[in-house]
């Protein structure tokens, strides 16, 4: 249990007004219709109100209770040992159901660690993109993938499924693993992406990361040039906001001028895309950053009040 202290005064580029509240509350009531979860409310995420009104949504699978304690990350936590965690079999086909009710061109899959499963959930996660696939032929979909504890037959299934983006997050720089991600291994995560890409290499690879943890930005441009060295297509890069007072405090807001900076300097080491500003998250507005992505020398402008 991390002991957290306040984070500093939230500065004005990051103060985004709430707005599309009969959008939010319609598209919950659906998703708690068919008992699905997202990632945009578990995580908290900043964007929710206008993601959720431009029918935009991650939608979480594998249940809502992860089994590692990730110090950023307000998922609610569980021991599998002591807490019953079943699978709903029919997750696979309400997901797909549900992205067809909205009608969405592109669906992002993720899901929370099951590392108490035999394959860390990859089967059910494989077969949830089957299902989307099936119910929307036309669309895209992107997963954004725990490590499976690397485990290259789990990524390997899930690949195998048809997806047309593999996103796993880095989340951080090396030296903060241990107190932001104390389950996790930054080799492992690397070597996960590069074995996507060898495997699939017409699958898009995408990883993304936090800033204001208390890196340096030389770490930052070390992280880059590693995940570039393990063959990631697009990278995106936010600000860590504090969830809730369990979590770790911000170290510092990062201004949008060094976001800036970060994303000149990825695509100056090859990132065919960059998605980096004080509100990106690893999943917000991917339809976009996949189709800027496939273009030549093209940059998604800084995340601005919608």
């Amino acid at each position: 249990m991390v002991t957290a202290t306040a984070s500093p005064r939230l500065p004005e580029w990051l103060r985004k007004g709430r707005t599309h509240f009969e959008s939010v509350h319609l598209l919950k009531r659906d998703l708690r219709g068919r008992n699905l979860h997202t990632v945009c409310e578990s995580a908290r995420c900043p964007n929710i109100h206008e993601c959720f009104h431009r029918s935009a949504a991650t939608f979480m699978i594998l249940g809502n209770l992860c089994t590692r304690g990730c110090t950023f990350c307000s998922v609610p936590k569980a021991n599998p040992k002591k807490t019953e965690m079943p699978i709903d079999p029919r997750e696979p086909e309400h997901v797909a159901e549900m992205a067809a009710e909205m009608n969405l061109r592109y669906v992002v899959i993720t899901s929370v660690n099951r590392d108490d499963l035999w394959d860390g959930g990859s089967t059910h996660f494989a077969e949830t993109v089957r299902q989307v696939r099936k119910a929307l032929p036309q669309a895209r979909v992107e997963v954004l993938t725990p490590d499976f504890l690397g485990d290259e037959a789990s990524v390997a299934r899930v690949l195998d499924a048809g997806p047309h983006v593999f996103n796993h997050n880095m989340e951080t720089a090396p030296r903060l693993y241990r107190k932001v991600r104390p389950q996790a291994n930054y080799q492992q995560s690397l070597d996960v992406l590069r074995f996507a890409k060898k495997y699939r290499p017409d699958v898009m690879t995408k990883s993304g990361f936090m800033v204001g943890l208390g890196e340096t930005p030389d770490e930052v441009h070390q992280l880059l040039r590693d995940l570039r060295a393990h063959d990631a297509d697009v990278a995106t890069i936010g600000q860590y906001l504090q969830p809730t007072r369990r979590n770790m405090a911000v170290k510092e807001f990062v201004t949008p001028e060094q976001f800036d900076a970060y994303r000149d300097f990825g695509l100056s080491i090859g990132f065919s895309m960059v998605f980096s500003g004080p509100l990106v998250r690893s999943s917000y507005m991917a339809d976009v950053v996949h189709e800027q992505a496939q273009g030549t020398d093209q940059v998604a402008e800084q995340v601005t009040e919608q």
